[in-house]
């Protein structure tokens, strides 16, 4: 899987220098995109906003946001990212807060994963109801630098994401498309787990999962004719324990730097010297 990482800028939106915080300012800055383009021959089952669902895709194009995004239309807006890079054909895109830079890839015996991982936020998928999710307080535009009731806190938070991208180099049949869909998500939800989050991801994670179509591959797989191709990729078949083990080292080795990321923010707030002047003699941050 050959990722190439592309760059774009866009404008910080109602955000002014003094309210703006350091990590806010990737909105002013340059954004990476990380694209992968395997071209025709190529079926695809994802979760994203832009060439979701099961079908024939040539691409794949993992676009990094501003913490603060708000546009309302993520598909439109991945389709003129789409278009700007000169992309042809069918593809699926994927936004995230996360540093695409940082994207980890790991291989496992033909499997190729290729993630970006950011958990500012991470949720169980099975919490309880009414539990409101302040991750989606900036795409309802809500509470930008202010703290209160239903906001986003101040101190310039900002949503991360999981995003995930699988290779397998056999075709597969539509059920076990579905089969590695869940392998997969079992595999990053081990590894968020492993890496000391309480949670099993984020609530905006998405996936990508492609394997070849095409006859000339097809026939290297010893896929014969009227055959849909691999049919089994549970955790304890061959390709969906390579799947798992793939994802799992890839989202692993980005959740363990996400969190010494954000150990390394909080010493560096806890020394500001608006914190210093704030303590008091004789008493002790906890």
């Amino acid at each position: 899987m050959r990722v190439e990482l592309r760059w774009r800028t866009e404008a910080a939106e109602d955000q002014t220098a003094e309210n703006q915080s350091t990590e806010d300012q990737t909105a002013a800055n340059p954004l990476a995109m990380a694209l992968w383009r395997p071209g025709p021959g190529w079926t695809m089952m994802s979760s994203g906003v832009l060439g979701g669902g099961l079908g024939a895709r040539q691409w794949v194009l993992n676009a990094q946001v501003p913490g603060w995004y708000s546009r309302t239309d993520p598909a439109a807006h991945l389709a003129e990212l789409a278009a700007g890079l000169g992309l042809d054909g069918p593809g699926v895109g994927l936004l995230t807060a996360a540093q695409v830079t940082e994207l980890v890839q790991r291989g496992d015996e033909g499997v190729q994963a290729a993630v970006t991982v950011g958990i500012r936020v991470p949720t169980w998928a099975a919490a309880p109801d009414g539990v409101p999710d302040p991750e989606l307080a900036p795409i309802r535009g809500r509470g930008r630098g202010r703290a209160g009731p239903g906001d986003a806190p101040a101190g310039g938070w900002r949503p991360g994401t999981i995003n995930i991208v699988v290779s397998v180099p056999v075709p597969l049949t539509p059920a076990a498309f579905v089969n590695a869909v869940v392998t997969a998500t079992e595999a990053k939800s081990q590894a968020v787990i492993e890496a000391g989050f309480p949670g099993t991801g984020t609530a905006s994670d998405a996936i990508c999962v492609a394997a070849p179509t095409s006859v000339a591959t097809r026939a290297a797989a010893h896929v014969l004719a009227g055959e849909e191709g691999e049919g089994f990729t549970g955790p304890r078949s061959p390709w969906g324990a390579r799947i798992a083990r793939a994802v799992h080292a890839a989202v692993l080795v980005g959740a363990t730097a996400y969190r010494e990321k954000l150990g390394q923010s909080a010493l560096s707030r806890a020394h500001r010297p608006s914190a210093i002047r704030s303590r008091r003699p004789g008493m002790h941050s906890s």
